[in-house]
This record gives C-alpha cells, structure tokens and sequence, in this order.
C-alpha cells in the first residue's frame, strides 16, 4: 500500500532509539524526508546517515533537550516547513519518587509534547495542514500505582490529544496518538533486568516476565512506527482526536 507520504518533511523526537528509531525507519521507507531530534548526538547521526544512504532520502539531525524552551523553540524554527510532527521523546521512571524527579520526568513527556505542539501547531496552521503523532502508552488507560508518575503523565496527554485532535480539521490539521503497551525496546529490556536481578537475584532471568504476555513477547518497535506512518498519510485522512491502544489485547483484559 502506498501512503503517499513521499516527499513529505517529517519531524521525529526522540529518533535516536527504540520507537523513534523505528518510525524513522519506518517513514524513510515511504520516501519521507526526516528531520531527527534528540539528546544523543552519536546515535542520531548514524541513523540519518544510514537512512540518507539506504533510502535517497534527505535526513538531518537536531541536537535538542525538550526540557529546554530556548531548544523547543529553535526546533520548532528547524521545523517551519514540515508535514508531520511525531512526538516521542520521554523517559518517565518507574516507582514512587520525589516532587523534583516527578517535576523532570513531566517536563520532558508531557509539557516537551505540549510546547512543541503549540509552536508547530501553529506553523501548520499557517502552511495549511499538516498532521501530529503523539506517542503516549498504555499505562494511560490502565492505570498503574507502580508508575503512577507514568500513568498520570500519559493520562494527561491522552486528554490533551482528544482535546486538540477534537477541533484540529477546522485548521486542516490532524493529532491522533498511540498508546503502546510493552515494547521491546533497550529501555524495556533495562527495566526487567533490573525487575529480575530484584526478584530473582540474577538479571538475565529477564525474559521470564514476558512470558505471560501476549504471544509471549512484547510489541516490536517496528509495529508501532508503521502504524505512525499510515497514522501520518492521507490513508487516514479521517482520523482525528483519537488513540489508538496497541498492547496486545491487555488493556481490554488479557489474562
């Protein structure tokens, strides 16, 4: 299925790994042409030089902490002319924290989304439409006191999204997002061996937690970042306002 994404300027947050990576990937494949945000520089240039390579593609890189309002704001510049804002950047801990660790985690997931969406919002606004892609997660819907900071951040930009997403076609423009559950991801793979050397003594017993998952293993980050892509492209050109739950059935009751 061709979505009609080539040509299109895509901006990712985020790219460096995992579920960024992988949308990366994924829109380059399309013959998007990428614009990469992160806090890892290294990373971020090797994977546009790879897919500038393997895909004739234009790709460039942004050095950016979203924390930052001085970054926001140059990145929102770099991206005056683009047709899709992926928002993926977070890395929100896990337990009961502090104010001053719960005040950091929410800087970067929840109000990084937010003040990018509000400058490129209204540059796509002014070129006409465009489209918006926020990442969230499943934790937002099914709640979960051991990543409670987690759970109310993603909670929060899931009303954010249907809010914006519930008025955006009046501007031409679409905001959906997705809500992943496990996702095989570096990160994924920390947070269990950590679980496990807790539980168990021994870290590489860490894939005995996935287990019990659906189909016995997490989601591919490659599954998420199509769906990004098609979420992008004038095939869902109807879409607005909504999220999509990709977890395997457990948010609607896998046992």
């Amino acid at each position: 299925m061709d979505l009609h994404l080539r040509g299109k300027r895509v901006l990712i947050t985020g790219a460096s790994k995992g579920i960024g990576a992988a949308a990366a990937e994924a829109f380059a494949e399309e013959g998007a042409h990428l614009l990469l945000a992160a806090r890892s520089g290294d990373q971020l240039k090797a994977l546009a030089d790879r897919l500038r390579a393997a895909h004739q593609i234009d790709a460039t890189t942004s050095i950016v902490d979203l924390r930052k309002e001085e970054d926001v704001a140059r990145l929102a510049k770099e991206a005056a002319h683009i047709d899709v804002l992926v928002n993926n950047a977070g890395d929100i801990p896990g337990g009961s924290i502090d104010e001053a660790a719960w005040r950091h985690a929410w800087e970067l997931k929840v109000f990084g989304y937010i003040n990018l969406t509000r400058h490129i919002y209204a540059q796509m606004k002014a070129k006409g439409g465009g489209v918006i892609v926020n990442d969230i997660g499943a934790a937002g819907e099914k709640f979960d006191a051991n990543y409670i900071c987690g759970s109310a951040g993603n909670a929060a930009l899931m009303a954010f999204t249907r809010a914006l997403g519930g008025k955006s076609l009046a501007d031409n423009i679409r905001v959906v997002g997705i809500n992943p559950g496990p996702v095989g991801t570096d990160r994924h793979v920390t947070l269990l061996k950590t679980r496990a050397k807790h539980q168990f003594g021994d870290e590489s017993r860490y894939k005995e937690f996935q287990k019990s998952l659906p189909l016995g293993r997490p989601a591919h980050a490659r599954e998420i970042g199509d769906l990004m892509a098609f979420l992008a492209s004038d095939r869902a050109g109807y879409t607005s306002g909504v999220i999509y739950t990709v977890d395997g059935g457990i948010s609607a009751g896998w046992s």
